[in-house]
């Protein structure tokens, strides 16, 4: 974030920025449900031969329309900050994600393709992410697409079943490979699902989808009030990625470097990227001077004023399948609140796999919110009275 004022940054520690302040729980919820209409907007406009830079545009447009008609109202003389928590992004067959291109350098998408679509939105910092895997067209697929997808999936149900107050963080790692296998493909070795704080989408308490030498994270407990963004991917190949060789247009602003860059179109790119998104993901498509933002960009990145995602890959002929969700820790149990239902897929996807796992099929099995299964026992006890 761009320099504050000790006045300011007093201010902020004495407000509750957790869920257990309602009105946090609020703007989460609402940018949950922003998130997800826009979600479903991408969907379905990525249509055999449509272009996925216009797909993109789509799905940020719609979050800012959507973000502009709410909290307008200044709070201590300040405007609530609210649009893109991180931009849209469509990645297709062996790309993991970040494909968020500018004019010219688009792709169109073809009937078969597996695309992943990854997008945020943000209410005073507090952010609500989805994910979602589509097969392009309504052909019905039994192949490795249909098994990477389904265990892609299957992973995302079990993380939702696990990521609950008292439970550990490795169960969900452990848990991860154990879907993998039963539908013979590999977790993504560098994705992550993170905690999530006002103005933070990668907090300090990390999952991993595949625990390696260089990816070891502490283990932790999740605990009341936390936020987490679940991202599952899965891979036909190794899931070992790597940077491709498409230009990288999603960053984010590096907030402790600082440095008066040379030329004016780049101080001009820096200024507008500390005003518009001085601590979340932002796409250079969001630049009307394509021009200032490629040499802006370069800039940047030679002092390290940016942190780069770039688009990464699986090797050709291989399919990546994502899913991303957002969970709320509440007293209740753990609430999903972004994320789409499989829906067409579930037909479209006719994996020959299935779940043999015993342990697996038992928590599958087991409901994703306990809350609402209580409620329902003490309704039958009451008709079994009647």
């Amino acid at each position: 974030m761009a320099a504050k004022g000790e006045e300011e940054i007093d201010d902020e520690e004495e407000q509750v920025t957790d869920l257990s302040n309602p009105d946090v729980t609020t703007k989460y919820q609402t940018a949950a449900g922003i998130i997800n209409k826009a979600l479903q907007a991408v969907i379905d406009a990525c249509k055999d031969g449509a272009d996925i830079g216009d797909v993109c545009e789509i799905g940020d447009k719609f979050i800012e329309a959507e973000t502009d008609k709410l909290y307008n109202k200044k709070v201590k003389g300040k405007k609530i900050e609210k649009g893109i928590g991180s931009p849209t992004c469509v990645s297709v067959n062996e790309f993991g994600g970040y494909f968020s291109p500018l004019k010219g350098e688009s792709r169109a998408l073809k009937a078969g393709d597996v695309a992943k679509i990854d997008m945020a939105c943000q209410i005073d910092g507090f952010v609500a992410a989805a994910g979602h895997t589509i097969i392009v067209g309504d052909e019905e697929v039994s192949d490795r697409r249909a098994d990477v997808i389904k265990a892609a999936w299957t992973g995302a149900e079990a993380a939702l079943r696990l990521v609950q107050v008292g439970n550990k963080s490795k169960a969900v790692t452990a848990m991860f490979q154990k879907c993998a296998d039963e539908f013979k493909v590999q977790p993504v070795q560098d994705v992550m699902s993170c905690q999530m704080k006002k103005h933070v989408i990668h907090g300090n308490n990390t999952i991993v989808m595949k625990e390696s030498p260089e990816d070891k994270v502490e283990e932790f407990t999740f605990e009341q009030n936390e936020v987490y963004c679940i991202n599952v991917a899965m891979s036909t190949g190794e899931g070992k990625v790597r940077p491709s060789e498409l230009r990288s247009t999603v960053f984010k602003r590096a907030v402790e470097t600082n440095y008066v860059l040379k030329t004016q179109k780049a101080r001009q790119f820096i200024s507008d990227i500390n005003k518009r998104f001085p601590a979340l993901p932002f796409s250079l498509r969001a630049f009307e001077d394509e021009t200032m933002a490629k040499v802006g960009v370069s800039e940047a990145k030679r002092h390290d004023l940016l942190h780069e995602y770039p688009v990464s890959r699986e090797r050709e002929g291989e399919f990546i399948a994502h899913f991303q969700y957002t969970v709320l820790l509440l007293p209740g149990g753990t609430k999903k609140v972004t994320g789409l239902p499989l829906g067409s897929l579930e037909k479209q996807a006719a994996s020959k796999c299935e779940v043999q796992d015993e342990e697996l099929k038992k928590l599958l099995a087991t409901s994703a919110n306990p809350k609402k299964q209580k409620k329902a026992k003490k309704e039958e006890k009451k008709e079994d009275k009647a």
